[in-house]
């Protein structure tokens, strides 16, 4: 059976939340890299190995247009260079494995479970009037919410910082495992889930 980046093997990953548990996939690759087979095809990223949608979200150029704690992050270097973020996200499992004694990807499963928010708003017309609603987030959404915000929060970890960018990931990933009110994923479930409270 092939371990994941040839150190980590997903066969003993517990996934608890069982709504998204079917798109939490731990396929094991030595190298989590599938060149974008499943780009154009819908719903086919569900398949894709978590730990390269992680990669992926790294490979992002920042935060974009809304600014993120008064400031744009973008320009971080790593946008379209795959190699690069797949180091990223390998360093990184390296120093959980370090600091915690555990199998990094039952730490990435956790903080997954812990970022995904489980409500969100949408805004409907009704009249010429538009009014926010709650509604329920579908899992695969959650899923992907979960590593944008986990990548995010790498982002502003090694933002005009001495802390690389393996280090902040990995900060990132163990706060949001243990739902550490100080990780930024959570903190933004919790911000979202609050708003969708508030327009029930």
């Amino acid at each position: 059976m092939a371990l994941v980046f040839g150190r980590w093997e997903s066969e003993g990953v517990k996934i608890s939340d069982l709504g998204l548990a079917r798109y939490i996939v731990l396929a094991s690759k030595t190298v989590p890299h599938t060149f974008g087979r499943q780009t154009n095809r819908k719903f086919e990223k569900g398949k894709m190995s978590v730990v390269e949608r992680l990669a992926n979200k790294v490979m992002r150029s920042g935060q974009g247009k809304r600014k993120l704690s008064g400031k744009y992050i973008r320009n971080r270097g790593s946008c379209s260079k795959k190699l690069q973020a797949m180091k990223i996200v390998e360093d990184a499992f390296l120093i959980v494995e370090r600091k915690t004694k555990q199998n990094p990807l039952q730490v990435l499963v956790k903080a997954l479970e812990n970022a995904a928010p489980r409500e969100d708003t949408t805004k409907i017309k009704r009249g010429g009037i538009a009014y926010a609603v709650a509604v329920d987030v579908a899992p695969m959404t959650r899923v992907d919410e979960a590593l944008k915000n986990i990548a995010l929060a790498g982002f502003i970890g090694s933002f005009n910082s001495r802390k690389s960018a393996s280090e902040a990931l990995a900060e990132e990933l163990i706060l949001a495992s243990q739902e550490d009110p100080k990780s930024v994923s959570v903190k933004r479930r919790d911000e979202v889930e609050r708003i969708a409270k508030s327009s029930r």
